[in-house]
């Protein structure tokens, strides 16, 4: 039997293995991309504007906005995650090649505050007249005057432009008592036009939402002139955490009919110390970038009857150990809570009560 050469075996085995990479790669960039949408090397854009519907739709609505005086900011991920690699700030002069606005997608979002828009009628009719086909989701408002008066009004929520083959995602954000910024959730209601726009690819409305009132900065983004927010790193880390869970408001009702609230003056005092307490925390460890959330009795508070339990005497936050820093004392302290005492070790049970100087109210931190 001939012996077979092992250097004729080594080169068949290397050309096949190589054949099957490049067919592997083309399947991929041919078949999958297709199906799943743009690929990742055509997330930026490469188009001229001109040849870019996305771009052209993005010009005509900005337009119709700006003479009627809405200031929409962009929120769009996609485009934000493309400004962030090129930092800011921003002066896109060279509008021959599309960057931001040609990423061949069927989305471009952007966000208002509702209370600023205040002829809505005017805009929409424009916006027809400019060819848009328009839709309004509109949702029950949770905002209310008090635990037994529940708005139960309907206001819009999203509004969706549509024109030629792509669409603007218009989110309306509402301002609440916490000082933050509120949009709801998107739900098509019977008989809406499923079809109208693949909603299920939106970025924005699977759930209400809460972020920090952005500062805004004006950019130029492939020849358009819009505004975006001053810190798109910061939007997007808010925005992959950003669902917001309300109140149970009725199951609150409920409880305080079993079990009358403490309008006491005391009550009163010390519900109000315990929220100004909780914003002095809340800055503080958002300052160090903390994740934090409500513990112990204050989450209590919060789940069963929408609000601090008046016989409680503290304020309860946990962060994860792994978060733990030694600035967290100092800063704390400087904020005029010192430490009271420490529990546990590091890695078991670790609680830092802090004293409020000026209530004389307990915060107690574990970890």
């Amino acid at each position: 039997m001939p012996r077979i050469n092992k250097t004729v075996v080594l080169a068949l085995l290397t050309l096949t293995s190589s054949v099957f990479l490049l067919f592997q790669l083309y399947y991929y960039r041919h078949y999958l991309s297709a199906k799943n949408g743009s690929s990742v090397s055509n997330t930026r854009g490469g188009l001229s504007t001109e040849g870019s519907v996305q771009w052209q739709v993005v010009k005509k609505f900005l337009a119709l906005t700006s003479s009627h005086g809405v200031p929409v900011y962009l929120v769009d991920p996609v485009v934000l995650g493309l400004i962030l690699e090129d930092g800011l700030p921003l002066k896109n002069t060279e509008n021959k090649v599309c960057k931001y606005l040609c990423t061949s997608r069927e989305f471009t979002s952007f966000a208002v505050l509702e209370n600023v828009w205040t002829d809505k009628g005017n805009l929409l009719k424009a916006t027809e007249e400019e060819g848009f086909h328009w839709v309004e989701i509109r949702g029950k408002d949770p905002r209310l005057t008090g635990i037994d008066d529940l708005s139960g009004t309907e206001i819009p929520l999203h509004y969706i432009f549509k024109l030629k083959s792509h669409a603007i995602h218009l989110l309306l954000f509402y301002e609440r008592s916490g000082n933050f910024l509120w949009h709801g959730p998107l739900r098509l209601r019977h008989g809406m036009d499923k079809k109208f726009v693949p909603f299920r690819k939106l970025q924005f409305g699977r759930f209400s939402s809460a972020y920090d009132r952005p500062e805004l900065h004006l950019a130029s983004l492939d020849g358009l002139d819009l505004l975006i927010p001053k810190d798109p790193a910061h939007f997007l880390e808010e925005a992959s955490h950003s669902k917001f869970l309300e109140c149970r408001y009725k199951e609150a009702r409920a409880f305080y009919q079993v079990y009358p609230d403490d309008t006491s003056q005391d009550a009163v005092d010390f519900r109000m110390k315990a929220k100004a307490l909780l914003h002095m925390a809340a800055k503080t460890l958002t300052g160090l970038g903390i994740k934090f959330w409500l513990s112990s009795g204050t989450c209590l508070g919060w789940y069963r009857q929408c609000n601090i339990i008046p016989y409680s005497k503290d304020v309860d936050l946990g962060i994860f150990i792994k978060d733990y820093k030694p600035d967290i004392i100092p800063a704390f302290q400087m904020a005029g809570l010192p430490l009271k005492h420490k529990f546990g070790k590091i890695h078991f049970s670790l609680i830092h009560p802090l004293l409020d100087r000026t209530s004389r109210s307990q915060g107690t931190g574990t970890l």
